[in-house]
């Protein structure tokens, strides 16, 4: 193992990191390119759970409180499920896979969930606008690329320490190196 690579420890399941200014790599690619992957992975699941929050809320008439938690929720939720699939998939115990999604996926959805909602807030008459509306539509996919733009740095600095996608990536027999 060169000094700037990551590998998993297959009796504990942690990661190693060689040497300062290692990164996680899986693809051989840029840090960055790699950190915008799991923010991407992140948004996926939030932007399902935020999707189908904000459709729910709006068609039933909540309220704005009402709505967000049902969307953060289920942003939480389908986020740590599209991580812990995978998990599960290679041979991973479900209450393994949670953990690994858990640690890996909390900080990117929590970045992107706060950011989201916060825009939908602001945004003059996006919370109350019906949802077949050119606002609310584009008010969410403007909430949801800006949440992304947020979320990156955040997983960029985590994988650049072995945290955040760098574990789980581990868990699917991926190298991490610098290239």
């Amino acid at each position: 193992m060169n000094s700037t690579q990551l590998t998993r420890q297959p009796e504990h399941g942690h990661l190693q990191h060689g040497g300062p200014g290692g990164s996680h790599n899986p693809a051989g690619g840029s840090l960055n390119r790699t950190a915008w992957s799991a923010t991407l992975h992140c948004l996926t699941g939030c932007a399902i759970g935020e999707v189908l929050g904000m459709v729910i809320g709006t068609a039933l008439g909540w309220g704005n409180a009402v709505t967000i938690a049902l969307a953060v929720a289920l942003a939480f939720a389908f986020g740590y499920a599209l991580t812990m699939r995978p998990l599960v998939g290679s041979g991973l115990s479900l209450a393994r896979a949670a953990r690994l999604a858990f640690a890996s996926d909390t900080a990117s959805i929590a970045i992107m969930e706060a950011v989201d909602n916060v825009i939908m807030l602001i945004v003059p008459g996006a919370m109350d606008a019906p949802i077949e509306s050119l606002l609310f539509w584009a008010s969410l996919a403007a909430a949801l690329a800006l949440a992304a733009i947020a979320a990156f740095p955040v997983n960029r600095w985590l994988i650049l320490r072995g945290r955040g996608h760098a574990v789980v990536h581990a868990f699917h027999g991926e190298r991490c190196h610098v290239a």
